[in-house]
């Protein structure tokens, strides 16, 4: 994600407002964007994932098939419930949860408060624990 967020920088550097002081914003910007390019197009792989019967395996492969089934399994309530959630607080918890960032760090790339951060976060997981029946996805970042 890195190396790509520098490609598309440096392809868009003439674009860049040098008066600004800092260039993180405008990276984090970026970096925003192909997350969000890169959750649609995971979306759009487990729709056509979902489409397409299971292949069979031999016993040997019996745990590693049970995990993708088990994990299939959750990704589709997952997505459903993350595109009920308004765009704004799904990027906050993208870049939070998936992305790895901290409260602080989200708000200055989507350039709000850490107040506002926090508060998109925390309703974009009540949304997905109701969606998903309780079960909470998300707490693998920084602030989980």
């Amino acid at each position: 994600m890195a190396a790509e967020t520098f490609l598309v920088a440096f392809d868009r550097r003439g674009r860049y407002d040098l008066s600004r002081e800092d260039a993180r914003p405008w990276l984090y910007g970026i970096v925003t964007n192909l997350i969000a390019r890169h959750h649609r197009a995971e979306a759009r792989r487990y729709r056509a994932l979902s489409r397409t019967p299971l292949a069979q395996a031999d016993d040997g492969h019996a745990d590693q098939v049970a995990g993708r089934v088990d994990a299939q399994v959750q990704r589709v309530p997952l997505m459903a419930a993350l595109a009920k959630i308004p765009r704004s607080h799904r990027e906050v918890l993208l870049l939070i949860a998936w992305g790895g960032l901290s409260s602080e760090e989200a708000a200055e790339a989507l350039g709000l408060t850490g107040a506002a951060v926090r508060t998109r976060l925390h309703r974009a997981r009540k949304t997905l624990r109701v969606s998903l029946n309780g079960a909470e996805p998300t707490t693998a970042g920084k602030d989980g």
